[in-house]
């Protein structure tokens, strides 16, 4: 609370009137990576690490945003519908969509302050997105349905800030909530929330590396797997997406695809089962289940989609050597950020000193560790002032 209280008071000396103060969380996507702009499945879970917007709405229609985190404020106009390739995008963006969708926005002042680790696969963009358009929202006295305002900011990353990803992100830090993991369809956006064990915990371990050409890469993958799409619909013309082919269908109609087309198609189709069959193992409590599937999705994500990289595979291969280690992965688009680790709740303080001398010995440099809870939603939080 006391950070909250120091947002209100620094909002107050930069712009002279009391803000509303809204949060999204940032998320860990526990197995299902790169299904989801492939209309699969997902199992992520929302954290508690947060972005903050404070906001009060402002007499003209300009917006005036500061960045406490890089310490830098921007001005433009709410008609102003250019993108920057500035870290001001994202919120420039979320106005810019909702207003193309039809919400009459005013101007507003904006302080943006988060704990999500940049750059570290944990989408603090989409926390950013997500806060700001609840924030944008709820200042204009409207009501958006949460998925309604998840597909805003998934469109915001897709057409603005040109990153073209799935809708999972924001999905989560509009839905989660504490205690559960959330098993997205991301084709109908259907939805189940499942309960975490406490028989084990969510350790997040950040390589401290982002290597360049991840963005790239990401948008490239896109584009192999619609290449896949392409071939596979001379034989199965009813697919869309590779959410409609299984393993039998690749098996008798891929062959003659291009090798490297072949392995970014194996990867989907065999990541959509994993995902299900993860989410039946949460449902039975079956840790060792779930581990093992997690372990698979590494294998696949490094061997046949290549989104992996030295720092992800050596964090994950001795997680994996650990007592009370039951599966490791990495998580998020790859090339670097982090990776995901469930550890039976009595092991975690021994597994975090060993991961983090052994990887410091490897390295050079100790990675951030984050123990971490599954945590609500957006919403606006509320306190006496």
């Amino acid at each position: 609370m006391n950070n909250l209280i120091a947002l209100q008071k620094k909002f107050n000396a930069l712009f002279a009137a009391e803000p509303r103060i809204f949060r999204a969380p940032g998320r860990v996507n526990l197995i299902g990576e790169h299904t989801d702009y492939n209309d699969g499945f997902v199992l992520p879970v929302a954290l508690d690490f947060s972005t903050y917007v404070a906001i009060a709405p402002r007499s003209d229609r300009r917006l005036s945003i500061y960045s406490e985190n890089i310490s830098e404020r921007v001005e433009c106009a709410l008609d102003d519908f250019q993108s920057r390739q500035h870290w001001s995008d994202y919120p420039r963006g979320v106005a810019v969509l909702l207003q193309q969708s039809g919400v009459a926005l005013r101007g507003a002042n904006l302080l943006i302050q988060g704990n999500v680790p940049i750059g570290s696969g944990l989408s603090s963009s989409a926390a950013i997105e997500v806060a700001t358009a609840l924030a944008l929202v709820e200042i204009n006295g409207l009501a958006m349905d949460r998925t309604a305002l998840a597909k805003i900011c998934q469109r915001t990353e897709n057409e603005f800030v040109g990153l073209q990803c799935g809708i999972m992100d924001q999905f989560i830090a509009c839905h989660g909530r504490g205690g559960h993991a959330l098993l997205l369809d991301c084709r109908s956006l259907e939805y189940r929330l499942l309960p975490l064990s406490d028989a084990a915990r969510l350790v997040i371990c950040n390589t401290m590396v982002k290597h360049e050409l991840a963005n790239s890469e990401y948008n490239k993958r896109r584009a192999e797997c619609e290449a896949g799409v392409k071939y596979l619909a001379q034989f199965l013309p009813h697919i869309t997406a590779l959410r409609d082919v299984s393993g039998n269908d690749l098996v008798m109609f891929g062959t003659g695809m291009p090798e490297l087309i072949y392995r970014r198609c194996q990867h989907i189709v065999s990541e959509n089962q994993r995902v299900l069959g993860a989410a039946a193992a949460l449902e039975k409590n079956d840790l060792a289940a779930f581990g093992k599937l997690m372990n698979e999705s590494h294998r696949s994500l490094r061997d046949d989609y290549e989104v992996s990289c030295r720092e992800l595979d050596w964090l994950v291969a001795s997680a994996q050597k650990i007592k009370g280690v039951y599966g490791a992965r990495m998580t998020g688009g790859g090339f670097g950020g982090c990776t995901i680790n469930l550890v039976r709740t009595e092991n975690v303080e021994d597994f975090q000193r060993q991961i983090s001398r052994d990887y410091q010995s490897e390295t050079g440099y100790p990675p951030e560790i984050y123990v971490c809870t599954a945590a609500d939603g957006a919403q606006e939080i509320k306190f006496d002032r």
